[in-house]
């Protein structure tokens, strides 16, 4: 893992909640940080191609704006897996995947802009790989908020 400096973990402190909404966010946090915007955005790109930060961007309720998720599952055959996940990962609606050591083992997110691009999006890789994709809706939702403290 790369070395951060102590600029490096007053971003990832500051910056997992409350970014500013306004017409220049970015000029905005690098001012209350103390830096300049261009530093900020070299700096959390240095931080993502390094992978200290796997994600920066904002968690969207996709339902509130008209469009649908669900977490799917397949039972891939050991000697088909790579030739399955390059089929599912083509697909622009799926948001993640992840390989499992469980009968379905293959785990992945599909995210549509209506409802009924789940359903389109489950036929497109069950008619691509000729496997049934196991689908499971979000029955209730739950908010948890984590924020990781960054030693000194």
């Amino acid at each position: 893992m790369p070395e951060l400096d102590a600029v490096d973990r007053q971003i990832i402190a500051k910056m997992q909640g409350d970014f500013p909404l306004c017409e220049r966010p970015y000029a905005a946090a690098a001012a209350a940080l103390g830096i300049a915007e261009n530093d900020l955005l070299a700096r959390l790109q240095r931080l993502l191609d390094n992978r200290v930060l796997t994600r920066f961007g904002p968690m969207v309720q996709v339902e509130r704006m008209g469009g649908a998720f669900v977490l799917a599952a397949l039972a891939v055959p050991e000697a088909r897996y790579d030739e399955v996940a390059a089929k599912v990962n083509a697909l622009p609606q799926v948001a993640h995947n992840y390989r499992r050591e469980h009968a379905l083992n293959m785990w992945f997110v599909l995210a549509t802009e209506t409802p009924a691009g789940i359903a389109e999006a489950i036929d497109r890789i069950e008619l691509d790989t000729s496997l049934r994709v196991y689908a499971f809706p979000k029955e209730r939702e739950y908010f948890v908020e984590m924020k990781l403290a960054v030693r000194q």
